[in-house]
């Protein structure tokens, strides 16, 4: 980095994610580690939500921590040890999860309407899960390198057809091997 020039905290919080995909897609890290990689870099960083969104920056924090959120909540309640012995904060935690994820898609959305919904693709994609099948839906910006979000609001999916960027296919998702890969 040149001398004099700083980076900032959206500096840090890109060139990480971008450092984790790679090593994901490289194979180093499983989907697990990479949530949880990913997860613990986000609280590391001690930057809460935004409360706007008026920037593409904004809107992709937002999106991420809430999912990083929800998703680190998804795999503590796979831990049966903490099951058995806590049985209340697996109510709290399934509640964590709930929440985080209502808000990732508040992110989804206020991103999106702050983009115009310009030069967005969104359909459904394949997916080996039952419960997923024909629900989850991939929101691709194109004007962005890696940026794809996930959802399986329906009140997203009107809003995305109402905005004519919704296209009711089944396609691939762009990034099928992690989506479609469990955790």
């Amino acid at each position: 980095m040149a001398v004099g020039i700083r980076k900032t905290t959206f500096d840090e919080f890109f060139d990480n994610r971008n450092a984790l995909i790679y090593k994901y897609q490289k194979g180093d890290l499983s989907k697990k580690e990479f949530i949880e990689e990913h997860y613990y870099f986000i609280t590391r960083l001690n930057l809460k939500p935004f409360q706007r969104i008026d920037s593409f920056e904004k809107g992709v924090y937002n999106y991420q921590y809430f999912n990083a959120v929800a998703k680190y909540n998804t795999l503590r309640l796979r831990d049966k040890k903490l099951i058995e012995k806590h049985p209340d904060l697996i109510r709290e935690i399934e509640n964590k999860v709930k929440y985080n994820y209502h808000k990732k898609d508040e992110s989804i959305i206020k991103l999106l309407r702050y983009l115009d919904f310009e030069n967005i693709e969104a359909y459904y994609i394949k997916s080996k899960s039952e419960y997923l099948n024909n629900k989850l839906i991939e929101i691709v910006l194109l004007d962005y390198d890696n940026t794809i979000f996930h959802t399986i609001n329906i009140g997203i999916v009107d809003e995305l057809e109402r905005e004519g960027v919704f296209e009711d296919v089944r396609k691939r998702s762009k990034i099928d091997n992690y989506v479609n890969k469990k955790y």
